[in-house]
């Protein structure tokens, strides 16, 4: 038989229920604030206990670590010099400093004096010193003050003439044929601008006919050749009785073909007395197949100069037959390469 339940026992049973509820919400938030991960400055600032404190409740250490929050945050925070220093105390940063020398007063480090005592010195020696004489000429005819320091120009002629300015260019071996070629036109292109303004001097044509006339045997172009005649020519007309610009413009017709036209000129520097312009007149006859006459002429010039031991070299090459008599061994030279 079934019992009816009253109505105060339902309403008790409920209000059981409700608190069981209320208590278990309640206490998840503690739970998961036990569970959360310690804060930065916990973290950063842990104390380490012997191993018996750590059985301790969670309800004790829970106030020893608010402790030690409180107590920090009343601490000052370190400076920014401490802090980098109790980081890294034997930290030391070094800058390279190029040493500061002195050209006037430093000499150098005596290696005698020190831990290098035993090795033997270094000894030097300077010889064969040379000065290249300054030489200035006028830039034009007018002579208003303008010169032109061709001091360099004229040691660079006079070393090379010999190996190139007749035809065929003859060097002792193909690094010297470069660096002059190379040469010729560094100092052909300085110089182009005088030579070619309508006032420019003597000095400065005769100067540029040599250069584009080397320059022209040497294969450097149809231009050299042209600049070489007509700077010559020029030449000339200021100065018609020149020997050297004589020779020079006569010595480039006849080798390059015009025997008759260049045979006018080469006299001319030869009544100066320009002694080159008779070899040069040989090479003509030769080359005009008047061997005989080429013969002839370097025997009576070779008695007149009996110490020239060019003119013995050229005699036995007309008499073996050949047709250059400036194809002889060409002297050793230094031409540096241009910077």
């Amino acid at each position: 038989m079934k019992r009816p339940i009253p109505a105060f026992s339902c309403a008790l049973l409920a209000t059981a229920c409700l608190s069981v509820m209320t208590s278990a919400a309640q206490a998840a938030p503690q739970a998961d604030s036990q569970l959360t991960v310690p804060s930065a400055i916990d973290s950063s600032r842990r104390i380490i206990r012997p191993a018996g404190a750590a059985a301790q409740s969670t309800n004790t250490a829970q106030p020893e670590q608010q402790q030690d929050v409180q107590r920090i945050a009343q601490q000052p925070a370190p400076s920014a010099s401490v802090a980098a220093a109790s980081a890294d105390p034997e930290t030391t940063v070094r800058r390279y400093q190029p040493p500061q020398v002195n050209p006037l007063a430093d000499t150098g480090l005596d290696l005698s004096q020190g831990q290098l005592g035993n090795i033997p010195a270094p000894t030097t020696s300077v010889s064969d010193i040379s000065f290249v004489e300054t030489v200035l000429i006028p830039q034009t005819t007018d002579n208003r003050g303008n010169q032109l320091d061709v001091s360099l120009l004229d040691d660079f002629i006079k070393d090379v003439s010999p190996n190139a300015r007749h035809y065929p260019p003859n060097f002792p071996n193909r690094s010297q044929r470069y660096n002059t070629r190379e040469k010729i036109k560094v100092l052909s292109e300085w110089i182009e601008p005088y030579a070619s303004a309508p006032n420019a001097s003597y000095e400065v044509l005769l100067r540029a006919a040599k250069l584009n006339g080397m320059g022209r045997n040497l294969d450097l172009g149809s231009d050299y050749a042209v600049r070489a005649s007509t700077y010559v020519a020029n030449a000339i007309t200021l100065q018609p009785n020149s020997g050297e610009a004589n020779f020079l413009y006569g010595m480039m017709l006849t080798e390059g073909g015009g025997f008759k036209e260049g045979k006018k000129y080469l006299d001319r520097a030869v009544a100066q007395g320009y002694t080159e312009a008779e070899q040069s007149l040989a090479q003509s006859d030769l080359l005009s197949d008047n061997r005989s006459g080429a013969l002839e002429r370097l025997r009576q010039l070779k008695l007149r100069l009996p110490n020239d031991p060019i003119l013995d070299q050229q005699i036995k090459l007309v008499e073996d037959g050949k047709f250059y008599i400036w194809d002889i061994p060409a002297p050793d030279i230094n031409v540096k390469p241009v910077s």
